[in-house]
């Protein structure tokens, strides 16, 4: 009887061993879908939530997990954090412990996610061109004449570390104030 206990207790420490080399093994690297550039960008940036959380530090001067949660946009804790996670895990975000308080972090985008800045300012234009958004018409009808002054003074927040909002929080859109699309192709 002593044999049958030994070789349970040595069966059921093979497998707990077993399962724990299993869970610490690394996740295989991920194969990507294609040698496609835009695939390949999709693959980090193709989730709304990391888009909205670039715009948010390039154009509305965020940088604390706090202000991106209240945000406006609803976004869950866990989300956040992993977007957030992912995004500095791309080399588009960094984090750095903030000047004022050392325990908190400001999130920044790197110089790889200031180059989006291009295809955030054409997302913003061609959204408020062909959906009906809470962007004021006049705004964006600017930014589309000035793409180069937007974009030079974008990189120059960028650069100098100023957070001073580029536009504003948009509202949930008012037919009364907006219309669809500021112009027609």
């Amino acid at each position: 009887m002593d044999s049958i206990f030994r070789l349970r207790i040595a069966i059921y420490l093979d497998t707990i061993l077993d399962v724990a080399k299993k869970s610490s093994a690394k996740k295989p690297v991920s194969v990507h879908r294609s040698g496609c550039p835009v695939s390949r960008a999709l693959e980090l940036l193709g989730d709304r939530w990391s888009l909205l959380l670039i715009r948010d530090m390039m154009v509305r001067g965020y940088r604390t997990f706090r202000e991106f949660q209240h945000a406006g946009e609803g976004i869950a804790t866990n989300i956040l954090t992993d977007r957030l996670r992912r995004l500095e895990a791309s080399s588009i975000v960094m984090a750095e412990p903030a000047a004022d308080d050392r325990r908190s972090l400001h999130y920044r985008l790197t110089e790889k996610g200031i180059a989006l800045a291009p295809v955030m300012l054409e997302l913003l234009v061609w959204g408020a061109h062909y959906e009906e958004t809470g962007a004021p018409c006049a705004v964006i009808e600017h930014m589309e004449q000035n793409r180069a002054a937007v974009l030079a003074e974008t990189y120059r927040r960028w650069k100098e570390r100023d957070p001073e909002p580029i536009l504003p929080p948009f509202h949930a859109p008012d037919t009364h104030k907006t219309r669809k699309g500021a112009r027609k192709p």
